[in-house]
């Protein structure tokens, strides 16, 4: 398997592995993980929405809008971008309209892969095995507005590493994937307390409890067994 990692949204056009290729979203805090929650919470569909403007359209088709810009909650959303949220909320059968500063940006921007993959420390197994079938595997950082994210980085050599332990054999196409790999290292042992000095961290906790909450729970492993999936502008889990 041929490994990429993007480092933020911005250069996603100028991967190297732009043809028959599966991408995988990440955003950690909180996009990715919370999208697991939510599905594992009973969801039947999220439309990822990188602008606000669409949101009253699909309340009117009878979705719930979730919605967070900056860290916070839209005012006016059921749903924000809380996993631990999500995890607390009877969904099921429900749909969300879901737009986020960056993650939903991400998973747009990974519309044109033959594959469109949902990533997080929660469904991290089960990503690793649906990729087993992949070729070539981009697993597209989401960052914070533009600029890399030591969150997002660690799990792709997370990632990496999940996959070596399934008997995968891996060749890292580009510096950004071996720096993964090297960040993965150093943080494998207690990945929270390695992060903890994130810049989205330290933005997060002055949000309070339950960011905090969020925070310990993004980083908890397998929490989710299902791999959300982009089909036609939404994303759905195959039960």
């Amino acid at each position: 398997m041929n490994i990429e990692v993007v480092l933020s949204p911005l250069h996603y056009d100028a991967r190297i592995l732009k043809h028959h290729h599966a991408t995988v979203a990440v955003d950690i805090l909180r996009a990715t993980s919370s999208i697991c929650a939510a599905f594992a919470a009973g969801v039947d569909e999220i439309v990822p929405l990188d602008s606000l403007e669409p949101l009253p359209s699909y309340a009117g088709l009878g979705y719930l809008v979730a919605a967070e810009r900056g860290g916070k909650k839209l005012q006016g959303a059921a749903c924000g971008n809380s996993p631990t949220e999500y995890m607390s909320m009877t969904l099921t059968g429900c749909k969300l309209a879901y737009s986020t500063t960056n993650g939903t940006v991400s998973i747009l921007r990974s519309a044109d892969a033959d594959h469109s993959y949902v990533g997080a420390f929660a469904n991290i197994t089960a990503l690793a095995r649906t990729l087993l079938a992949e070729e070539n595997v981009v697993v597209l950082c989401s960052g914070w507005e533009g600029e890399p994210s030591l969150e997002d980085t660690v799990f792709a050599g997370a990632l990496v590493a999940r996959l070596r332990q399934m008997g995968c054999v891996i060749e890292l196409v580009n510096d950004a994937a071996m720096m993964a790999c090297d960040l993965w290292q150093l943080a494998a042992a207690d990945p929270l307390a390695y992060c903890s000095r994130a810049t989205h961290v330290h933005r997060l906790e002055r949000f309070g409890d339950v960011a905090r909450a969020d925070i310990r729970w993004a980083f908890k492993s397998d929490t989710c067994s299902l791999v959300p999936v982009l089909r036609d502008g939404r994303l759905t889990v195959t039960k």
